[in-house]
């Protein structure tokens, strides 16, 4: 679904916003990023701040590198949801006469990420299957392997051990996530309880949420887990957390999170979508080996 026509009084302002805030990257130092990997070093820097659309891009572009490369510029701004303008402007920010030329970036950089090559390359079979359903079936197969070979390819694990440590301390860990991500939480939650670990699941029944987590103390800790469009309560429920000083340990999908300023340490796991539905394999694997790591730690 693209965005809204804005009137012509709308695109002024976001026009001169723009310019404002490409003069404002010169002005911190930023160079022209010549790789997808300047772009993204810039992107989490957390000094450049994009008005609603554009950060809504940025969003877009940190998880789906793929579809950026391969896809036109109408493709990538429907995926998106903004007007194909907006990503030109998006571009020019970064010193960039057009999206095509920022486009490159991206090529460059799925040229030597086979998981992505293989999720578009299993796509496009699936295309040729002449079961819808099977075809729908092998589409979610495929993304879910390019959600976890993303893993294999680039592991932080000193956050990975960071979050061990973090949970392992801990008297008692609340685990918080909705929408999308309580799925993963609930497994969490059920698998820790199994192994002997004292938690609790935060889930809102009878919107009870804040007060499920409103005896949160210092020797507590928290593992959050959301992913974008980053429109639930989580946030909420980890501010009251982080107010009251527990750890914070997160899983997400990209630096634009509102959880990572709040976070003591965060992982970063972007899930590959197909047919507009996102697989959570990656978050799931990367979810039960904290669960393992924390059980190991504690019995150490």
């Amino acid at each position: 679904m693209t965005g809204t026509q804005k009137s012509p009084g709308q695109s002024i302002a976001d026009e001169a916003a723009t310019r404002k805030r490409g003069r404002s990257l010169a002005a911190l130092g930023y160079t022209k990023p010549q790789t997808y990997e300047e772009l993204r070093a810039v992107l989490s820097s957390g000094t450049v701040h994009f008005p609603k659309r554009l950060r809504q891009v940025a969003i877009f572009l940190w998880q789906h590198p793929s579809d950026v490369a391969l896809g036109t510029i109408a493709q990538v701004a429907e995926q998106a949801g903004v007007q194909p303008s907006t990503l030109v402007r998006f571009a020019q920010i970064f010193g960039y006469a057009g999206f095509s030329d920022f486009q490159g970036l991206f090529k460059d950089h799925v040229k030597g990420s086979w998981p992505e090559g293989r999720a578009r390359d299993g796509q496009e079979q699936a295309a040729t299957e002449p079961n819808a359903n099977l075809h729908f079936l092998n589409g979610l197969v495929d993304a879910s392997q390019a959600s976890l070979g993303r893993i294999d390819k680039g592991f932080d694990i000193a956050s990975f051990e960071r979050m061990v440590d973090h949970l392992a301390m801990a008297e008692l860990i609340y685990v918080i996530g909705s929408k999308r991500a309580f799925p993963v939480t609930t497994y969490l939650s059920l698998t820790l309880s199994q192994q002997g670990v004292r938690n609790v699941l935060v889930d809102n029944v009878g919107s009870t949420a804040l007060d499920q987590v409103g005896c949160i103390g210092t020797r507590d800790a928290v593992l959050a887990v959301s992913f974008s469009p980053y429109n639930s309560i989580t946030p909420d429920l980890v501010a009251v957390a982080h107010e009251r000083k527990a750890r914070i340990v997160t899983i997400t999908d990209s630096t634009f999170s509102p959880l990572v300023k709040l976070s003591d340490t965060w992982l970063e796991v972007v899930e590959q979508d197909f047919a507009g539905f996102r697989s959570l394999a990656a978050s799931l694997a990367v979810g039960m080996a904290l669960v393992h790591g924390v059980v190991a730690r504690r019995a150490a």
